[in-house]
């Protein structure tokens, strides 16, 4: 079995601690033609593998393929031994790579209108907002916005996505003469 070189080395050593096994960024120098020439080599003998780059997680890319797309490169299984990691550690990582995400379950909302306990970390503007809408009278988005220092589209966003969407609270919204619309969690 050949053994790679102390640059190859280093880029699949480097590759076996970052998330994914991404090989890039290359080691510092080592760019034009002796990259193209030292990843070409490693490729050659399987330990390196080029895959579509994931932009929505800003990986590296190692060359653009048009439209916006490109690949990264991956320390392979083969790789990751050739430096002495274990195949079953190589292998549980590959795996994962190659894992498609699979889909969070759609939560529908319970029908007793009380929320679950969810742990909110104290002294946040999200719990500070937690808090008003507890509040009986609710909150005004101009009170949580005057409380946050946050702009209004934020303030919405921060109900509807974090609060609603993500945290599953039940927020009820009614609209209030002299105060707009009201948001209100059930104590």
């Amino acid at each position: 079995m050949t053994t790679p070189s102390d640059t190859q080395s280093l880029i699949l050593s480097r590759a076996a601690t970052r998330p994914g096994n991404l090989a890039l960024p290359l080691p510092e120098g080592l760019v034009g033609a002796a990259a193209k020439m030292v990843v070409g080599k490693m490729i050659a003998r399987g330990w390196l593998e080029e895959v579509e780059a994931n932009l929505h997680r800003s990986e590296p890319m190692w060359r653009e393929t048009g439209d916006g797309h490109g690949t990264t490169l991956v320390a392979t299984e083969a790789g990751l031994e050739a430096i002495g990691i274990e195949p079953v550690v190589a292998s549980a990582v590959a795996s994962a790579r190659k894992a498609k995400p699979k889909p969070e379950p759609v939560r529908k909302p319970d029908d007793t209108g009380t929320a679950e306990p969810v742990a909110i970390r104290a002294g946040t503007k999200q719990a500070q907002i937690i808090a008003m809408l507890q509040r009986p009278e609710g909150a005004s988005i101009a009170e949580i916005v005057a409380a946050t220092s946050w702009q209004a589209h934020t303030a919405r966003g921060a109900i509807s996505g974090a609060l609603k969407k993500k945290l599953g609270l039940p927020i009820a919204a009614e609209k209030v003469e002299g105060r707009g619309t009201v948001y209100k969690l059930p104590a």
